[in-house]
């Protein structure tokens, strides 16, 4: 397994990091269909509006405030959120959701439902990347999304498909000042350090709609990583520091032992809604029905985490489900994989 991982951080490194778009058309009218459109014009369907939103939701979830007006402030396997502005220090947006799925954040009456199941499409294999901009369509002319759209609109998010990332793994020392270590084509660097260590799983509801070992959500506050089958409820979270210490909803992240807390280096800026880790970094993913154009980003674009025992090789996460405080207690590092596109 080590030459596998050599091999393709040479491969990574030797590619130019040059980027594409992928397009992503929601229409504002019930019964119309979602469409992603490649960079080299093919369009995919992606499933009917079943509903769209008569309202926005204010206050959203406290971190969507850390992202910029009018992008993709969380890309998940249950919920696609956007966030038009800040106003008194809350966000407001609104969601994207597939047509069955648990969504505490997305507010009532303030989504568009998408006929698909979790997972999969704009919540899978075509999801956005936190911090994609977001336009409105009106008359031809694209305009920001600051309001509730007409049913003559397009939603518009545009996305970056890496095609080598300029990070490709992080790996995290799971105990108190433990290193965050990103790898990538300018070499090794440490961009974080662990605060509190995660010793344990828990129940996190969207994690019913992913796998082991894969990305949940990722937003500008949290990264949220599956430790149980599709079907079933467990996961941990990855969360920036001022979020842990300022978020109120947040306050047992420091009592308990599913969530990972880390913080930013001596003198530079915090984490939330940054590059590489709470920004345009991660995505679902494909799954089950999923189908990408080709081997590269069918596989690339699928995420990974995998992790070591008591400081022993690599390998897949355990599989957990439910509450179980100590599920991870000999867990001594962590491992994530940066999804791409394409070479």
């Amino acid at each position: 397994m080590k030459k596998f991982f050599l091999a393709l951080m040479i491969l990574f490194a030797s590619c130019a990091n040059a980027e594409e778009l992928l397009e992503i058309r929601v229409p504002c009218r019930e019964g119309l269909e979602v469409k992603a459109i490649l960079p080299n014009g093919e369009i995919i369907p992606l499933g009917r509006v079943l509903m769209t939103p008569s309202k926005t939701n204010w206050p959203a979830y406290t971190a969507s405030k850390w992202s910029e007006n009018s992008s993709v402030c969380a890309s998940a396997v249950n919920a696609i959120h956007i966030l038009l502005n800040v106003e008194n220090n809350r966000g407001r947006i609104i969601s994207l959701v597939p047509s069955v799925t648990i969504a505490p954040a997305a507010g009532r009456g303030s989504f568009f439902s998408i006929e698909c199941e979790a997972g999969t499409g704009i919540f899978g294999g075509f999801a956005p990347l936190t911090g994609s901009r977001v336009s409105i369509e009106r008359d031809g002319v694209e305009i920001p999304l600051a309001d509730v759209p007409t049913p003559d609109d397009f939603l518009i998010i545009r996305t970056k498909l890496p095609k080598s990332p300029k990070i490709f793994m992080v790996d995290i020392e799971n105990r108190p000042g433990g290193r965050v270590i990103a790898h990538g084509v300018e070499g090794v660097r440490v961009i974080a350090r662990v605060i509190h260590k995660v010793g344990g799983v828990g129940r996190f509801e969207g994690t019913k709609f992913q796998g082991v070992g894969r990305i949940r959500a990722s937003h500008s506050g949290v990264i949220d990583v599956s430790t149980s089958k599709r079907g079933e409820i467990g996961g941990i979270q990855i969360m920036p520091l001022k979020h842990a210490l300022t978020s109120k909803e947040m306050i047992n992240a420091w009592k308990l032992t599913q969530w990972l807390i880390i913080g930013p280096l001596p003198n530079a800026p915090d984490l939330e809604g940054r590059e590489p880790l709470y920004k345009s970094s991660f995505v679902p993913g494909p799954q089950l029905n999923d189908k990408l154009p080709d081997l590269w980003s069918q596989y690339g674009r699928k995420s990974l985490i995998l992790c070591r025992r008591d400081g022993g090789e690599w390998e897949r996460l355990p599989d957990f489900a439910g509450r179980v405080d100590d599920a991870l207690k000999d867990v001594t590092h962590l491992r994530l994989y940066f999804p791409f596109w394409s070479f």
